[in-house]
């Protein structure tokens, strides 16, 4: 006998139950309760209060809302217990399993709600520094577990070419567009030693942090960041370069695409890393595809559109989107490459 869907709006209030569990995660990431429980061991309400610098009433409430979720254990002593696999999930930076930055990206986007009720009806664009540091902040340490662990050992070693470049001499320079953070580009630079790599975004702020995390990464003096619109760049001879998760945000990727082609030696890739979403529009979706278009209505469409002229791309940016802009940028060749991944999709453009 086969069991009935849920209703919608069984569905909305399962969605509801889930979204009260992302805020108990946001304020136990952004207050370092979770740090604290899996630092310094167990803790009643009052001992992770003076721990933490916080308020123990509201703690209570927090620890006992977390412990109804199945996030948090309680002992024989009643104090909260941080397992070692949920803090692989909520704190170490590095964990291919963390997602506790996911909820700073969501709180993110959800504030920026009422204002998108009126872009929606104007058609006006919300930019990215609107959506503040737990944007940003979020979405490089949710990525940096990928780009830590994969991007330098499977990612780029699967095309074989430009992994046999990238390890030989001379050393080799990468552009890596888009860089945010720069996690990206201190992981290509730890994988191939000999390797300079320049990261440009148009996000002063990330660029900030870039630098910051390469200083403390002791590889400062073979990365670079700049801060700059990579339509602009002007014959620089590199190697190759990159793009990973930022062309569906660009209000005019054709200009872009062009002057990187312009700044590669001949024969050079252009490695673009971009969102797994279905080839062509089939409802319903998937979890993937559904992810991808929540984060479309709430930012990366409205940030592409803040800037003119915009093509208006979204985030869910199907290959025949971004070979048509392949195309117009002058690239003759534009492959899809046979790197398996649940949540990107990698690309190849060269002359």
């Amino acid at each position: 006998m086969t069991t009935p869907a849920p209703s919608l709006g069984d569905r909305l209030f399962t969605d509801a139950v889930g979204a009260f569990d992302l805020a108990g995660v946001y304020l136990g990431d952004r207050l370092g309760l979770y740090a604290s429980l899996a630092t310094d061991g167990p803790a009643d309400a009052d001992e992770l209060a003076d721990r933490t610098g916080t308020d123990a009433r509201y703690i209570r409430e927090w620890l006992e809302q977390q412990a109804t979720a199945s996030i948090l254990d309680v002992d024989a002593t009643g104090r909260f217990v941080l397992s070692d696999a949920h803090a692989a999930v909520l704190v170490d930076p590095e964990s291919p399993d963390l997602m506790a930055p996911l909820t700073r990206m969501l709180v993110a986007a959800f504030g920026r709600l009422p204002e998108l009720v009126d872009a929606y009806r104007s058609g006006a664009g919300l930019g990215w520094e609107r959506y503040g540091a737990d944007m940003r902040e979020g979405q490089a340490a949710f990525n940096r577990p990928a780009f830590t662990h994969l991007l330098g050992t499977e990612w780029l070693p699967a095309i074989a070419d430009l992994h046999e470049r990238l390890s030989a001499e001379p050393a080799a320079r990468v552009l890596d567009v888009g860089c945010g953070e720069g996690w990206s580009t201190i992981a290509i630079a730890r994988a191939y030693p000999g390797v300079r790599v320049l990261g440009i975004d148009l996000d002063e702020p990330s660029i900030v942090a870039a630098r910051e995390h390469a200083a403390a990464a002791g590889i400062g003096d073979r990365v670079e960041f700049s801060h700059a619109d990579a339509a602009t760049l002007d014959g620089e001879d590199f190697d190759a370069a990159i793009i990973i998760e930022a062309v569906h945000d660009m209000a005019n990727p054709v200009p872009v695409l062009s002057a990187i082609r312009g700044a590669l030696r001949p024969e050079a890739p252009l490695i673009v890393v971009d969102e797994r979403v279905a080839e062509s529009f089939s409802p319903p979706g998937d979890e993937v595809e559904r992810f991808m278009y929540g984060w479309s209505i709430t930012t990366c469409l409205p940030d592409g559109r803040s800037r003119t002229p915009s093509v208006a791309t979204g985030t869910v940016m199907r290959p025949d989107t971004l070979r048509a802009y392949a195309d117009d940028a002058g690239f003759a060749r534009f492959e899809v490459l046979p790197v398996e991944n649940d949540f990107f999709r990698f690309y190849r453009l060269g002359s």
